[in-house]
C-alpha cells in the first residue's frame, strides 16, 4: 500500500505539526496514511541537539523509505534537498514539491539561495549551527504564514529552530529527482522563497501547477495539496 513521507523545510522541528492538517485531510478524503522524517540536523532524532547536516538527513529519509513499499514523498523548501541527496529509491513512486528545490549535484542549498534579491536573514550562531535572525512572531508570520491565522503563525514561531550549517552549506553528491515523476507546487504568493526561483527548479519536474499561496500551502490550503495528492493515486 501506498504511504506518503513528508519532508519539512530547513530552520524549523516538528515536521508532524507543520505537515497535520493535510495530513489528516488526505486520510479523510483517501484513507493514505502519511509520516514526517525526523531531521537530525534539526535537532529531531537527538533532543536538543543538532545531529550530522545533509547526508544524515538524507540518510533519515532512506530509512524511512527502506520501511516501506511504495512512497509518495513531499518535499517543502529544503526537503527538497533532502530528497535530492538521498537518491533514487525503488520505493519512491512520485515526488511532490512544494515552494522547493531539485538542486543538480554539486549545489548546495546556500548556494541555491545566495541569488534571491531578498533572502530570509540566516545567522551564525557560533557553535556549528544557524538560525534565522531578526524576527519574532509577528514578522515570522507575516512573511512564512501571512495567509494563516494569528494562532498558527505564534504555533509556527515556537517551532523555528536552530540547525546545523552542514545541512545548507554541504553541495549536494546526488539528484535524487532524476528519472522520478514529479509535481511542482508553485506558490505565487510566497515571501520567502522567491516565484521566479520556484519556477526554475519547477521547470525540472515533471509538470507544475502554480496556487495562490503562501509558503506553506499544506497548512494555510490543505486542500489544495491534496487536491494534487489525489491526482497521483
Amino acid at each position: 500500500m501506498t504511504e506518503l513521507i513528508f519532508v519539512h523545510g530547513a530552520l524549523v522541528r516538528d515536521g508532524q505539526w507543520w505537515w497535520q492538517r493535510t495530513a489528516d485531510l488526505l486520510q479523510e478524503r483517501t484513507g493514505l496514511r502519511s509520516r514526517a522524517v525526523a531531521l537530525p540536523s534539526c535537532g529531531e532524532t537527538t533532543p536538543e541537539q543538532v545531529d550530522g547536516g545533509l547526508v544524515a538527513d538524507a540518510a533519515a529519509l532512506r530509512a524511512e523509505l527502506d520501511d516501506v513499499d511504495e512512497a509518495i514523498v513531499v518535499g517543502h523548501s529544503y526537503g527538497g534537498t533532502v530528497i535530492a541527496e538521498a537518491g533514487q529509491h525503488p520505493a519512491i513512486s512520485h515526488l511532490l514539491y512544494v515552494s522547493s528545490y531539485l538542486p543538480d549535484v554539486g549545489q548546495s542549498q546556500a548556494a541555491i539561495m545566495s541569488g534571491e534579491s531578498d533572502p530570509v536573514a540566516i545567522g551564525d550562531n557560533g557553535d556549528g549551527t544557524l538560525s534565522v535572525t531578526g524576527y519574532d512572531a509577528t514578522s515570522f508570520g507575516e512573511r512564512f504564514l501571512q495567509d494563516a491565522d494569528e494562532a498558527t503563525r505564534r504555533e509556527a514561531w515556537a517551532r523555528v529552530a536552530p540547525q546545523a550549517a552542514a545541512a545548507l552549506m554541504t553541495p549536494s553528491s546526488a539528484a535524487g529527482w532524476k528519472g522520478v515523476d514529479s509535481t511542482y507546487i508553485v506558490c505565487a504568493q510566497d515571501r520567502s522563497t522567491s516565484v521566479e526561483l520556484q519556477r526554475v527548479h519547477a521547470a525540472r519536474a515533471t509538470r507544475s501547477v502554480e496556487v495562490p499561496t503562501g509558503h506553506h500551502p499544506f497548512i494555510s490550503r490543505p486542500d489544495v495539496v491534496v487536491e494534487q495528492l489525489q491526482a497521483l493515486l
